[in-house]
């Protein structure tokens, strides 16, 4: 029988990666994203809508046990805590964090049912370090991070593990997007700030979103049975320096 998985922002980015490679590995994905991919099973959902994640999530789950959850969706925003507007933080948060907040809370009550489930929750190695103007998006992985913590604690009882997937510089749109914006701003040359952005990197290149499918395929599994409560950096040694 195949479990049951199901992923915030599946389609696009880290999320597509993820979404295809759980279906590769005969997992039945069911995408929660704004808008479809052609994979998985696509429900329509605004993760910020807390009462609309928990319907969909609930629907799911009377027809089958939830087996894995990975909270992907998020946004990146760009500035200092001076450039930052209260709708700025409002909207990294509610999409970054109250999303995963919506998406967690739907789940539980069926890994309990089942006495097992594996949360996984999209955070970024801005858990464990500071970035300049990053304001409102470090804020907001570092509580990811801590909610991953919190949830393991909470839940072990009930064989619910969660953990935090901590990425550095990832080659995605998301990326593409931050850096054009960058350059707009600035005037700055793109593929200057691309080859900056690699040699910042100890390995010499940015990571990969099926890098970090990879990771989260682990962590769903049950090789990673013994993990709960951890911040799994997938960097390229970035924040090792």
């Amino acid at each position: 029988m195949k479990k049951i998985c199901i992923v915030t922002g599946g389609s696009s980015g880290i999320g597509l990666s993820i979404v295809k490679l759980l279906l590769e590995n005969d997992y039945h994905v069911f995408n929660l994203d704004l808008s479809p991919s052609g994979f998985g099973e696509f429900c329509q959902c605004d993760v910020t809508d807390v009462v609309q994640v928990s319907n969909i999530i609930n629907k799911i789950s009377k027809k089958k046990a939830i087996d894995v959850l990975v909270s992907n969706a998020g946004i990146h925003f760009s500035a200092n805590i001076e450039n930052t507007s209260e709708d700025d933080l409002d909207k990294v948060f509610n999409i970054n964090v109250k999303g995963a907040y919506a998406a967690v809370k739907a789940v539980l009550p069926s890994m309990k049912s089942n006495k097992n489930g594996a949360i996984i929750l999209m955070s970024s190695d801005q858990a464990l370090i500071a970035k300049h103007n990053s304001f409102a998006y470090n804020l907001s992985k570092a509580a990811i991070a801590s909610m991953a913590k919190t949830t393991a604690l909470d839940y072990a009882a009930f064989n619910i593990r969660a953990n935090a997937v901590c990425p550095g510089t990832i080659e995605t749109p998301l990326y593409h997007q931050a850096i054009d914006n960058y350059c707009q701003k600035s005037g700055a040359n793109k593929a200057e700030i691309h080859k900056e952005e690699k040699n910042l990197q100890p390995l010499k290149r940015l990571g990969q979103p099926e890098e970090v499918a990879e990771l989260v395929l682990f962590l769903a599994s049950d090789k990673a049975k013994f993990i709960t409560g951890s911040l799994q950096v997938i960097d390229g040694g970035y924040t090792a320096q």
